[in-house]
């Protein structure tokens, strides 16, 4: 991930874009050299970007970042910087390419939450880990400033789900369901895939195993988890991840219809929606952050993506009257309102794109298109998203040749 913001930031594009021009100078050998060093609560900003809360919910877009980034420096020197935002983009088509792994985390938190309620042991663990009360001082430390701050360093979160799954012992899905419901930056995609990687789920033979001599070190000695650790775990049991599917097709918008449009959470980049449905007859406004759980999710995250909501309509009058909708009734609003189509930017796998599958068979019946807007930068990567991330890095020079004109067209 590319790291966070501070707490009281404000999750709008101005606020964004300062984030980004403070950072940019340090895009390239500062990066490199310091990215994977924690330096505590408040002090993320002077090793990593604290771009990811805004790119999560596309108040500023992968392409944005990429461009602001070439503009500074060569691909060579913020190599490393590039490919921490490609890793998002791998991430995300790996996901979408494989939906059913999504469904299968699903399944997989309900069903560790159900031994919970049988299993004294187990949950008394599972609390004390959430709380941060483990006696392990890292990892108690960092359960506590996530919890607060909605923030983590990636590397600590890495340091966290190994001592998580193999040090606890504890169900890995209910660990990355604890980062979805605390991270601002939380993703379906990159959370459970970062999370199955470390338990060694994601590739067969390869786990992430934390050391006390990598956390003193990279900490610079703020802690030193000497005889706490798991020193030698095996994998998590593995199997073969299902086969990609091909990216699947979006319908075209369809001019002279009664068109409504839809702003999601997942992206409130509206440039290509607007481009496609400048004057619709009615907008819904929808916040699924919520769903990431089926326990409740912080404040601050649900807050985050409903504000990133709100900044991205304010920058267009015409879309002042939006309405609020559950997740539940986007076929009833569309039908109340006349509907005959409607346009919404893309929804990767997801809650989001949950709601749109379980509303489609209603919007179908009563002959209500719904057009997702893909955004280019997406249509070009995610397919490339079929192996490991060491073959899809071999195409992000094509994708950074291809940069110039992609925010202008959908797929």
């Amino acid at each position: 991930m590319i790291g966070t913001l501070q707490q009281n930031a404000v999750p709008d594009r101005n606020n964004a874009l300062t984030v980004l021009q403070a950072f940019l100078p340090k895009a390239g050998e500062n990066y490199a050299q310091l990215r994977n060093f924690d330096r505590g609560a408040g002090l993320d900003s002077c090793t990593v970007s604290t771009l990811s809360p805004f790119i999560r919910r596309r108040i500023l877009t992968e392409e944005e970042v990429l461009r602001a980034t070439l503009g500074l420096h060569s691909p060579r020197a913020a190599g490393k910087f590039i490919q921490e935002v490609f890793w998002r983009s791998y991430w995300k088509g790996w996901l979408e390419l494989r939906p059913t792994v999504w469904r299968d985390y699903r399944q997989e938190v309900d069903r560790q939450l159900n031994r919970i309620q049988s299993e004294g042991g187990l949950r008394q663990m599972w609390q004390d880990a959430c709380a941060g009360d483990t006696g392990i001082a890292c990892f108690d430390a960092w359960a506590r400033e996530l919890a607060q701050t909605g923030y983590l360093h990636n590397h600590a979160r890495m340091w966290f789900a190994s001592i998580w799954v193999f040090t606890l012992g504890l169900p890995w899905a209910l660990g990355a369901d604890f980062f979805l419901r605390h991270l601002r930056d939380g993703d379906p995609a990159s959370n459970t895939l970062s999370w199955r990687w470390v338990a060694g789920l994601h590739t067969q033979g390869k786990h992430y195993v934390a050391s006390a001599q990598n956390i003193a070190k990279f900490t610079e000695g703020r802690f030193f988890p000497s005889g706490q650790l798991a020193q030698d775990p095996a994998p998590l049991p593995w199997q073969a991840s299902p086969a990609p599917r091909v990216l699947p097709p979006t319908l075209s918008v369809q001019t002279g219809l009664r068109t409504g449009l839809l702003v999601h959470d997942e992206d409130v980049a509206l440039d290509q929606a607007l481009n496609a449905c400048p004057e619709p007859v009615a907008v819904g406004r929808m916040n699924s952050a919520a769903n990431l759980s089926p326990l409740i999710v912080a404040p601050m995250v649900t807050n985050w993506a409903e504000g990133a909501i709100t900044h991205a309509l304010a920058a267009y009058p015409q879309l002042a009257s939006a309405t609020a909708l559950m997740p539940d009734i986007i076929a009833e609003w569309a039908k109340s309102k006349g509907l005959e189509q409607i346009v919404t930017p893309y929804a990767p796998t997801g809650p989001v794109a949950e709601a749109f599958a379980a509303a489609l068979p209603t919007l179908e019946a009563a002959g209500i298109r719904l057009c997702q807007i893909r955004r280019t930068y997406d249509s070009r990567a995610w397919p490339f998203a079929t192996h490991g991330f060491f073959r899809f890095k071999d195409q992000i020079p094509a994708l950074l040749a291809a940069l110039d004109g992609s925010d202008h067209s959908a797929a």
